[in-house]
């Protein structure tokens, strides 16, 4: 078993995290993960209301009874969600660990903490870990530039930014972004993290929600078959290439806005392809690590076989490596 102080503080058995994911974060791909001794989020915003929203908690309350938590991504938008009605919905149907992302949590985490739940915060550099720090959040995910979705202006892959926050940070810290096995937690413990949280390599598990067809298009997929998009207005995402995403990035290179691709990018395209399973309906988000994936085990085979493995380099490979002076 791998204790850290990630384990320690948020109540569970393995450091590994499933990250709140839109349209993915549903109660069975959580339950899967909670049951196999791992952290999986439900995602808030996948549920169209927060009624909605108690009913996949209370559906999940039925299909695991270890610790789970709730993503809420918070981001600037014409018509925004109820966050805070989300956040009530929370509170009241007694989870306790949330998972916050986007904008600053701030607002929200006197209302948290007060029903004793535990904040993980998300974010893409250093500079935004201190501050989530300073506001007083009980741990951080540092999203390497590998990462899927958005991985802030920075451009920093792990291996530096990951043992940069760890050098500058004194609370808990997991590490995301182009980590898909047991070599990639015990690079990130290695490099000071407490855990690691996985996106992509969650996407493809039997448990996920996905077409078939998309999670058989990841393991297809190498690490080189993302494109980044939204790179000229500064708000860049890494999402799988395809038709779209790389008419997106052509729209981009010719001076086109936000307006010359919105439709594009519309969520619901994205959706449908999760869905359905039409690969070049919108643009859906994969990271660097889909290069390691190679097949699409249960949630209970995959964190069973990550922590085996990780046991084995540990306390095998990487031991034999030192020999006395």
């Amino acid at each position: 078993m791998l204790r850290t102080r990630f384990t320690e503080t948020f109540g569970v058995e393995h450091p590994i995290v499933q990250g709140g994911m839109m349209w993915v974060g549903r109660a069975e791909l959580v339950a899967a993960v909670a049951n196999a001794g791992g952290l999986g989020f439900i995602t808030a915003l996948t549920q169209p209301t927060p009624d909605d929203l108690r009913a996949e908690i209370a559906r999940t309350r039925e299909l695991t009874d270890k610790p789970f938590g709730v993503n809420v991504t918070i981001l600037p938008s014409i018509n925004p969600p109820p966050y805070a009605e989300y956040a009530q919905a929370i509170i009241e149907s007694g989870i306790k660990i949330v998972e916050t992302a986007g904008s600053n949590p701030e607002p929200f985490l006197p209302h948290y903490h007060g029903a004793g739940i535990k904040v993980l915060h998300k974010c893409t550099s250093v500079r935004h870990a201190l501050k989530a720090q300073r506001i007083g959040v009980d741990g951080v995910s540092i999203d390497g530039f590998e990462c899927a979705g958005h991985p802030g202006e920075d451009d920093i892959p792990g291996l530096v930014l990951i043992p940069a926050a760890a050098r500058a940070l004194d609370i808990p810290m997991i590490a995301s972004g182009g980590i898909a096995d047991a070599r990639g937690l015990v690079a990130a413990l290695a490099l000071g993290a407490d855990g690691v949280n996985m996106g992509t390599r969650f996407l493809c598990t039997a448990e996920s929600s996905i077409d078939q067809k998309v999670k058989e298009q990841i393991v297809a997929n190498s690490e080189l078959d993302t494109q980044l998009i939204f790179r000229t207005l500064r708000n860049t995402a890494r999402v799988a290439d395809n038709a779209i995403s790389r008419k997106v990035v052509e729209i981009e290179k010719s001076g086109g806005t936000f307006e010359d691709v919105r439709e594009l990018v519309a969520g619901a395209r994205g959706r449908k392809v999760f869905e359905e399973g039409d690969l070049d309906a919108g643009i859906w988000t994969t990271g660097l690590a889909q290069g390691l994936i190679n097949d699409i085990p249960t949630c209970a085979d995959l964190i069973t076989r990550m922590i085996t493995e990780a046991e084995q380099l540990i306390t095998e490979r990487l031991a034999d490596t030192v020999v006395p002076a």
